[in-house]
């Protein structure tokens, strides 16, 4: 190695000098500011490790899932600390129907168990939960539940959290193209961007600023895929249920180092 050239002690001590120092911003009434000018608001999370972290403690793999719900409560709750406007958490993707049979009845009851238990304490602190993704094919009581929820939302939220249920992002946008070319037939508007935007499943949405995914995987799944046109990137070998508020201010701590130019100089 040349003298030149940051052990990796060195690199894991530089990580942890921007994470505190992250933490004191925090504390002295903002979050930091990236090398472009911007604040991080909008975070999307890929939830990515479940199955190994059960795998390699030799437990079911509802096991890996259940303690990826509890790592999802601290991640929410560190989320409203460090000041986020809007989490959108990959929860149940539209391909995620093709595991086995035995994990996706364990995932869906896991997911009543949320909506009915986890949803109502983080609206008490102030969180709007949102649902987005395709309804068809899913049962109708669970439906019902979403809606539920969704209707139990605080008047003035201080954050809102996307939950992409039944999710892909191919299927975002051809749903949202079949509805802009039906409202341009009938309307004569023309399809643009905007038109466009308007038909996806949370036109309100922000465009993430920052994607974390877990696991050590480096794809985004078909997750978001008009809103991740310009979102940063950061990607970590910790599984979910290990990733905690320290991980997450290392994560912001990495966006703030970088410079944001969409395209200009």
């Amino acid at each position: 190695m040349s003298p030149e050239q940051p052990s990796k002690r060195q690199q894991a001590s530089s990580l942890l000098r921007q994470a505190g120092a992250a933490r004191r911003l925090r504390r002295a009434g903002g979050a930091e500011r990236a090398a472009g000018g911007a604040r991080c608001r909008y975070v999307a999370v890929i939830m990515d490790g479940n199955g190994r972290w059960a795998r390699r403690r030799h437990l079911p793999i509802a096991a890996g899932h259940r303690a990826g719900a509890k790592a999802l409560r601290r991640f929410i709750e560190h989320a409203i600390d460090c000041e986020l406007d809007e989490v959108t958490v990959y929860s149940f993707s539209s391909e995620n129907w093709r595991r086995p049979g035995d994990e996706v009845r364990a995932l869906m009851q896991l997911f009543v168990e949320q909506i009915e238990s986890e949803v109502p304490e983080v609206q008490s602190k102030g969180v709007r939960v949102r649902f987005v993704g395709r309804r068809g094919g899913v049962d109708e009581a669970l439906l019902r539940r979403i809606d539920a929820a969704e209707a139990a939302n605080p008047a003035e939220p201080r954050m809102t959290m996307y939950i992409a249920f039944n999710y892909g992002g191919r299927d975002e946008l051809v749903d949202a193209a079949r509805d802009a070319a039906a409202e341009a037939l009938a309307d004569g508007v023309a399809i643009d961007d905007e038109a466009l935007r308007r038909h996806l499943y949370a036109p309100e949405m922000h465009d993430p600023e920052l994607l974390i995914r877990t696991s050590g995987e480096e794809r985004i799944s078909n997750f978001l895929l008009w809103q991740l046109a310009y979102t940063e990137l950061y990607f970590t070998d910790k599984l979910w249920p290990d990733f905690g508020p320290d991980d997450l201010d290392e994560a912001l701590a990495a966006y703030a180092a970088r410079a944001r130019r969409f395209g200009g100089r």
